[in-house]
């Protein structure tokens, strides 16, 4: 029976879908069944990882419910992981999934069999909190939020926090948070050293070790349609990204 992870922040811009990218991956090269469910209908997973953004099926045909996820799956470059791909037309979703009775589940139920189906499956959300994001959130067993060792990164984690107790209370009494991941880092600066430090103290049992730095091979490998640890395999971030999975194994 599978683990299906969240990678969830209302914050654009945070490392969301590269570490969703990567994570995956890095779990799937340790030899485990691996899916990648790209939920954002910006589509940056799936062309992150080489698959086009107009790929039918995709996520918005298993919502609808006209295709089985399992019938939506593509193989992907990197052995044992598939990818359910994203589609622009997952966008509508935001707005038709409120008007079903019962929507905030919808994912969870299309996603099911899938536990069969892989180890580890992850859920790369949009940047909001919005009905997508509750879905995948109603799916998952735990979440990881990657948070950017910014200023402004800092404010939305409290209201976050609060969306996901409302929906461990509501909707999913599972769910639990796997670890807050800093991404972006310069240990350099001032300011990377300071929030780095709130971040820790304020949440010292929930932070990963594992920090991911700013990298340009990590902002070069999405346009390749590959991970990091294929484009770069001993850069700094592949590095990063490596450890950062066995962290998650390890918590479980």
């Amino acid at each position: 029976m599978g683990t299906i992870y969240a990678i969830a922040n209302q914050k654009g811009g945070v490392g969301k879908t590269t570490t969703a990218v990567n994570v995956a991956a890095c779990i799937a090269e340790a030899g485990y069944a691996t899916i990648l469910v790209d939920v954002d209908p910006q589509a940056n997973a799936t062309v992150g990882l080489g698959c086009p953004k107009d790929s039918t099926p995709n996520v918005y045909d298993v919502l609808a419910g006209s295709v089985e996820a399992r019938a939506a799956l593509v193989a992907t470059d990197v052995p044992g992981l598939r990818l359910l791909p994203a589609h622009p037309d997952l966008a509508a979703a935001n707005v038709e999934l409120p008007r079903e009775p019962g929507s905030e589940v919808r994912l969870r139920d299309a996603l099911q069999g899938l536990r069969d189906e892989a180890a580890y499956v992850l859920l790369d959300c949009p940047p909001s909190l919005g009905p997508l994001t509750i879905n995948a959130l109603v799916a998952a067993d735990r979440v990881i939020v990657p948070v950017q060792t910014e200023y402004f990164a800092l404010e939305g984690l409290a209201g976050l926090l609060d969306t996901l107790a409302l929906v461990q209370r509501e909707l999913n009494p599972r769910l639990s948070v796997a670890g807050m991941l800093l991404t972006m880092h310069d240990g350099r600066t001032r300011l990377g050293r300071d929030v780095e430090r709130e971040v820790r103290e304020h949440f010292p049992d929930l932070v990963f070790d594992t920090v991911i730095p700013r990298n340009v091979r990590i902002g070069e490998a999405p346009s390749f349609g590959r991970p990091v640890i294929h484009h770069d395999p001993h850069c700094a971030g592949a590095d990063a990204y490596f450890e950062l999975a066995k962290e998650v194994a390890a918590r479980g």
